[in-house]
């Protein structure tokens, strides 16, 4: 017997790798500077998860009726303890949802509640996530005379600035 497991069309869609590094660049150049002003120091550029905490976190979303994931955006806040060298630092956080229709006809992907000993609370996930930096595989630095292979290279013209390589 054949098995085919039916994959949907979005997930075929890929999109092309110069797509990707001009996103990137256009973030560096857009946001993550000034960002790093601000703080101070570099901000993260991304979070990593492994295969297996993705797995793990999908199956949990499935058993408790979610049909997706969303992506939210966040900030460590000044005063972070459990890992001090985040304080600050922007982050993602994986939020189970489900698909609900409203009184309108529209349909919304909502987040997912689950009822635990503690009450309801938000299906969530983003304990373990190594951000980069200052977790990083390579060095990450405005310096233009170092190379951060991993995270790519982007010549910034900061205009009365002079030039900046991410």
């Amino acid at each position: 017997m054949t098995v085919i497991k039916k994959i949907p069309s979005t997930v075929l869609n890929r999109i092309a790798t110069s797509k990707v590094d001009s996103i990137i660049r256009n973030y560096k150049k857009e946001r993550w500077i000034q960002n790093s002003e601000k703080l101070g120091k570099e901000d993260s550029l991304s979070v990593w998860w492994s295969i297996e905490e993705i797995e793990c976190f999908i199956e949990q979303a499935k058993i408790h009726g979610g049909d997706g994931i969303k992506f939210y955006f966040g900030a460590y806040g000044s005063d972070e303890t459990d890992t001090p060298e985040y304080a600050e630092r922007q982050t993602l956080a994986m939020v189970a949802t489900k698909k609900r229709s409203n009184d309108c006809g529209g349909v919304a992907n909502k987040d997912l509640y689950v009822t635990s000993e503690n009450g309801n609370h938000k299906l969530v996930y983003n304990i373990g996530g190594a951000m980069c930096p200052p977790r990083c595989g390579a060095i990450v630095t405005t310096n233009p005379d170092v190379y951060s292979p991993e995270i790519g290279v982007t010549l910034i013209d900061k205009a009365d600035g002079g030039f900046m390589i991410i």
